[in-house]
């Protein structure tokens, strides 16, 4: 189980990227949550859920779907996210894959300032890269963010440090692509 501590002035969380299940897991739940937070600040969640909020809807109206993430600190879902193991020409054993990310009202809406949404950004990210590491192993990783601006908070990963995780980091856009250190891959087998 990874977890990850997310500091601050004015918080301490440990966050960890589980599955997504019922029942306080579920994406209904989560949305409940969710519409909670954005209310709070007088937004319609009809409107604003409208449009992002479909892919997982679509994926879950059979119930929980394996492939769905949330980033949660015990009491509250920060963030969630698809994640998949599978095959691509371009790399010689499996990849994991995340995308669709989509954050708590908590992120857009400004109840977090921009510090605390990097530090939750960065704590999905390592949850991701635990995944790689444990129950979904992979050597690759293919990460979508939000946005390219999302970017800036993984920059310092692309220069190559004595004792780095990743032997490959890049970012093009509002993708990251990273490949892990052999060794790393090694102990974890």
């Amino acid at each position: 189980m990874m977890f990850v501590v997310i500091s601050s002035i004015n918080f301490w969380l440990v966050m960890r990227l589980l599955p997504m299940k019922e029942p306080d897991r579920s994406w209904r739940s989560i949305k409940g949550q969710w519409k909670k937070d954005a209310e709070s600040v007088g937004e319609d969640f009809s409107t604003f859920s409208t449009g992002s909020f479909t892919a997982y809807d679509g994926l879950t109206k059979d119930g929980d779907h394996p492939s769905l993430y949330c980033l949660s600190d015990g009491e509250r879902i920060h963030a969630a996210c698809q994640v998949s193991r599978l095959m691509m020409s371009k790399f010689p054993s499996p990849i994991l894959r995340a995308r669709f990310i989509l954050v708590s009202p908590v992120y857009e809406l400004g109840i977090a300032d921009a510090g605390q949404y990097a530090q939750m950004m960065v704590a999905l990210f390592s949850g991701i890269v635990w995944l790689s590491r444990d129950t979904m192993s992979a050597s690759h990783i293919r990460f979508f963010l939000k946005s390219p601006g999302d970017s800036q908070y993984f920059a310092a990963l692309q220069a190559s440090t004595p004792g780095a995780l990743f032997s490959k980091f890049t970012i093009d856009g509002a993708l990251i692509e990273c490949s892990l250190m052999e060794e790393e891959m090694a102990e974890t087998a």
